[in-house]
């Protein structure tokens, strides 16, 4: 029997419990049952099976789409789909077996719509497994008839049946950021939530659809719910939806002071003799002078190199996965360099690579016949285009955030599509079209003294990260400025968003005068960084930086920091699609010793699990992985992740001993193991790290453990007669001794690493290490805030590691400190009853402190 036809779309016929003996009986049975219908000219049968023969069809999950020829199409009367339910399976193409086989008969666009429905439908692996035994063909029909919502789409009749009325207060409207916390709190809900504005709805577990409605400041929508816990996931969404007001609000007057005092007139370096000037807008301020590089972006020509679906997805899934990986480091790289509002850029980024309605299309796309990166491309800038035609500023912005994102996923999918960005040796003023967000923020201040671009705002990510590195940039300058000759020497002002060309001489004299005077201000606050955090009575606190790579370690210095207190090598593993060689990590930690100088290096061991994962290592799934095998755990589970490391590691303890130095001494550099639980653990990894520096004759190290669990703190005496030294990280410490989990978007808020429970587990731990003479440090964020950092000094820790951009605030705090007040600033804290009693000290002891 066949299903009733639906009224709209194509006809649908349905045959339950079919049992063909092969693949080419499956495809000629379902062809008969649209000939039978008049979907299909019997010649259609043939198509059918020479398209089979071209390319395979298995769609996945045990679906299969048989479908003619492009050039076929004229033998389709009417569209349809015939399905067969087949319980028993069939073995469709190499093995896959096929349970649902829908061919289609396709006219215009209908297939466009039947391949939406069944690639979301295969990311449902239960109902796929119900369909496959039901008995109720109207299940089969459903599952192939709905459709999301998606703006431009007729909004529904009602609205699901719980909701909230609610106006964007948002100043610039809902854009990237505030999307995908909506979407990141949308998706822990099973419950379906949509947000409507007018007649355009949208899922609001889907980023673009959400920007796509283009919502501005002053626009009413409707959020329902419908639903497991519709109640629940209503009252979840609306808290994320208007918790966020505030701070939108907050931010927006920001960038909108930056950027008026970025823009605006300000008082400085004026010509004297009106050289030729190409105007746009201001960016990030300060006056540099140098040679003009014009940097060529030319796209790469993706070419349209069809496979099976079967590889081809395979690809795409991993490329998607390893630029998961990247922008989960860049994220956490930005965060400690730059701070969270700018990591916040890439954070979004990956919401946008998640989005199920671009995972389609792109998927629809090779199931038409075209190349993984090809249709990969296609569908970014299909998406890109939809944003940029909205007519919103912000939104354009956030089609540039897609486009370099997809770059990103298609230097994955084949690297020889990877685009760089050839620089001079020296340093320059850098022009460019625009630049991406990750270009920007991977930019190298010392190489790029000023940047110009010819589009953008004074809001956009480029101008938000140019101002955060200190690196002079315009905006909006024209494709004027795309016409420039390299190597003509211009003085850029980022403060009033003018580029001089050809200076005369008395103007390159007096910018390089008023740039001197500029000069020696600043050197005059980097002299009070580089003093030492000694306290008013003589005690001296030593801080350190968080740094990931040599890079970044100029950056550090400047800033203050007397050495890198934490180098998380995990970044080495998250940043590519495979697992670093020994030499590879090798030539970094060396990079790392000689850019320090013989100034102090700690390495912390790679810490994966929990919060970072990295798909090339094949980790087992874990239901909860902040508990499971991470950090030291999995490196004793994993001697080819041990080895190789260790080796790395002692090797540039031998060979990067600074120049000059005793005989005898050895690289500044300490050891240090992350989720360490108890002292076997610590003695079988000295074992390893004692067996592999006999082997390669390395001096040996300091070697020391994170304290981030309470069992360490309180067992902290114990280990300290097995260890060299002790950092504790104040983030982990905090939700494993408060049982909350940071990512909990509802609970985050309360993973305050000033509550008293976590302060007292930092004492406990300082006094442990003091019955050993062991030293302790802290790379966790409290470290790098001034209040934060008093308390730990008067806790007793004696190193602090922070993001660079914290150092200076730090040490000054110190600086203007007792050691004996901050003992008892320490002692009151710990007295508290909760984080908040710990915060009002800040209120009433800064005078003290300050």
């Amino acid at each position: 029997m066949l299903a009733p036809t639906p009224p709209l779309g194509p006809r649908l016929l349905i045959r339950l419990a079919a049992a063909p003996a092969t693949k080419e009986a499956a495809i000629r049975e379902a062809a008969q049952l649209l000939v039978a219908a008049g979907c299909i000219d019997p010649a259609y049968e043939a198509s059918m099976l020479r398209r089979e023969a071209v390319s395979n069809t298995y769609l996945g999950h045990g679906v299969v789409i048989p479908h003619g020829m492009v050039d076929d199409r004229h033998l389709v009367r009417q569209s349809g789909l015939a399905v067969l339910q087949v319980p028993g399976g069939i073995v469709w193409h190499d093995g896959q077996v096929a349970h649902l086989v829908v061919a289609i008969a396709a006219q215009s666009d209908t297939h466009i719509t039947v391949l939406r429905r069944l690639t979301r439908l295969i990311q449902d692996e239960a109902r796929l497994t119900a369909l496959r035994d039901t008995t109720a063909k109207e299940e089969i029909a459903a599952a192939l008839s709905e459709d999301a919502a998606s703006p431009g789409a007729a909004g529904p009749a009602t609205d699901l049946s719980q909701r909230f009325e609610w106006t964007v207060d948002y100043p610039t409207g809902l854009h990237a950021r505030p999307a995908s916390h909506w979407v990141e709190v949308a998706r822990t809900c099973p419950a379906r939530i949509q947000v409507r504005h007018g007649a355009e709805v949208a899922d609001a577990k889907n980023l673009i659809a959400l920007l796509q409605l283009g919502l501005r400041c002053g626009d009413a929508v409707t959020i329902s719910a419908e639903g497991d816990d519709e109640a629940g996931a209503l009252a979840k969404i609306c808290k994320a939806v208007t918790g966020l007001s505030a701070a939108e609000k907050a931010a927006a007057k920001a960038a909108a002071d930056a950027a008026a005092k970025a823009s605006g007139p300000v008082a400085g370096w004026n010509p004297a003799e009106a050289p030729r000037a190409l105007a746009g807008l201001g960016a990030s301020p300060g006056l540099v002078i140098g040679p003009i590089h014009v940097l060529s972006l030319a796209e790469p020509v993706v070419p349209d190199e069809p496979e099976p679906l079967t590889s081809g997805g395979d690809r795409l899934h991993a490329a998607l996965e390893a630029t998961d990986g990247q922008l989960r480091a860049l994220a956490d790289d930005t965060a400690r360099r730059l701070g969270a509002a700018d990591a916040g850029i890439f954070k979004a980024q990956g919401e946008l690579i998640a989005d199920t309605d671009l995972i389609t299309l792109a998927c629809q796309l090779m199931v038409e016949g075209h190349g993984v990166a090809f249709a990969w491309n296609q569908a970014v800038e299909r998406m890109a285009a939809k944003l940029s035609a909205l007519g919103n500023p912000v939104l354009a912005a956030r089609a540039a955030d897609l486009r370099d994102v997809g770059r990103r996923v298609l230097a994955q999918i084949d690297p020889a599509l990877k685009s760089g960005h050839d620089l001079p040796d020296v340093p320059c003023i850098l022009v460019a079209p625009d630049l991406a967000p990750s270009d920007t923020a991977g930019l190298d201040p010392t190489r790029v003294i000023g940047l110009a671009t010819a589009q953008g705002g004074p809001t956009s990510h480029t101008a938000i990260l140019a101002r955060t590195l200190g690196i002079p940039a315009m905006v909006a300058g024209g494709p004027g400025l795309l016409a420039l000759e390299n190597r003509t020497q211009a003085i850029l002002d980022g403060g009033t968003g003018r580029l001089y060309l050809d200076p005369s001489a008395a103007d390159l004299a007096s910018a390089r005068a008023w740039s001197e005077r500029q000069r020696a201000k600043a050197e005059d606050e980097a002299r009070a960084r580089a003093l030492p955090a000694r306290t008013t009575d003589g005690h001296v606190v030593a801080i350190g930086a968080n740094v990931n790579n040599p890079e970044q370690v100029p950056l550090a210095l400047d800033q203050g920091a007397e050495g890198v207190g934490l180098m998380r090598t995990e970044f080495l593993f998250l940043e590519r699609g495979d697992t670093p060689s020994e030499d590879d990590q090798y030539a970094t930690y060396r990079g790392m010793l000689t850019a320090l100088a013989s100034r102090p290096l700690i390495v912390r061991t790679l810490d994966i699990g929990g919060d970072k994962q990295v798909a090339h290592l094949h980790l087992p799934k874990e239901e909860n992985p902040f508990l499971g095998v991470r950090g030291a755990r999995l490196l004793l589970r994993r001697p080819d992740l041990m080895e190789p490391q260790l080796r790395a590691l002692y090797r540039a303890a031998r060979d990067g001993v600074p120049a000059g130095a005793p005989v005898g001494q050895h690289a500044p550099l300490s050891i240090m193991f992350p989720m360490i639980t108890s002292v076997p653990e610590v003695l079988a990894l000295r074992a390893h790290c004692d067996r592999i520096r006999r082997d390669l004759d390395a001096p040996e190290v300091p070697l020391g453990i994170m304290i981030e669990v309470p069992a360490a703190a309180i067992q902290a005496d114990a280990l300290a007669r097995h260890c060299d030294f002790f950092s504790i990280g104040t983030n982990d410490l905090t939700q494993y001794a408060l049982a909350i989990d940071r990512q909990n978007t509802d609970l985050a808020p309360e993973a305050d690493s000033l509550h008293p429970a976590v302060l007292r587990l930092i004492h406990m731990t300082c006094e442990g290490a003091a019955r050993h003479r062991r030293w302790v440090g802290v790379c966790g964020g409290i470290a790098g805030d001034p209040f934060g950092a008093c308390l730990l000094a008067g806790l007793g820790v004696h190193e602090l590691s922070m993001t660079p951009r914290d150092v200076s605030a730090v040490k000054a705090r110190l600086r203007a400190s007792e050691i004996g007040d901050l003992r008892a600033l320490a002692a009151r804290a710990c007295a508290q009853e909760d984080a908040a009693g710990v915060r009002a000290l800040a209120h009433e002891i800064m005078g003290a402190v300050a």
